[in-house]
């Protein structure tokens, strides 16, 4: 029998899944917390008396400590225990960071029922399992051709530090001596070149590029 821990800010998310797991002969919920750090702390508890789960079905946006937050502190204090991410967003970079933080399984919350109890079972074999959407994104952001800082004019790297700074376009042409204007069309030339479509993702590509240490 693989046990679940729910953790999901939504309580009617958490009884979905918990009606969901109760008609399967191979997965049971042994417990529920409404955000990361209630999880933690539940999971303390658990641990004590030896009674972890195999498997976390981790929402991401929550109150007070989110999914990421939670899951790297789960997989820091009890490796044994597998983490499965569940949101509402696919982007690439998102499934990325759950990855990283030590998620083995991303779920979009509209999945299938099958898609989640797959994902479950895959989780306590210590196997990676994808939503068949994220997959797909996660396929094209691989084969689409890769964007450096190579492909910026000198000018343009220095309007991305400075953006990833916090500059407006108005800070941005004081520091460079040039008109708001300029600036405005030099920050759309980076964001269109990096395939971008905010200053917030530029301020974190350039943070994991290396170009700053911190937006």
């Amino acid at each position: 029998m693989i046990r679940v821990f729910l953790v999901d800010d939504h309580a009617v998310v958490r009884r979905g899944m918990r009606a969901f797991f109760d008609v399967l002969d191979d997965i049971e919920v042994m417990g529920e917390a409404a955000d990361g750090q209630a999880a933690l702390d539940e999971l303390a508890v658990l641990a004590v008396q030896d009674d972890l789960p195999d498997v976390v079905l981790m929402d991401l946006l929550m109150p007070r400590l989110d999914g990421l937050g939670a899951t790297k502190a789960i997989k820091d204090r009890y490796p044994q225990v597998e983490v499965v991410a569940l949101t509402s967003f696919s982007e690439v970079g998102r499934v990325h960071m759950a990855l990283e933080a030590g998620a083995a399984g991303y779920l979009l919350k509209d999945a299938e029922a099958d898609q989640v109890g797959a994902a479950v079972r895959a989780a306590s074999r210590g196997q990676v399992h994808l939503d068949p959407a994220v997959a797909r994104t996660l396929t094209r952001s691989l084969v689409a051709p890769t964007r450096t800082s190579s492909t910026l004019t000198p000018r343009e790297r220095e309007i991305l530090v400075l953006v990833a700074q916090g500059k407006s376009n108005r800070d941005i042409a004081q520091v460079l001596i040039i008109s708001e204007r300029t600036a405005r069309t030099h920050v759309s030339n980076v964001l269109t070149k990096l395939d971008l479509t905010s200053r917030t993702q530029a301020a974190l590509w350039a943070v994991r590029e290396g170009m700053i240490t911190s937006p």
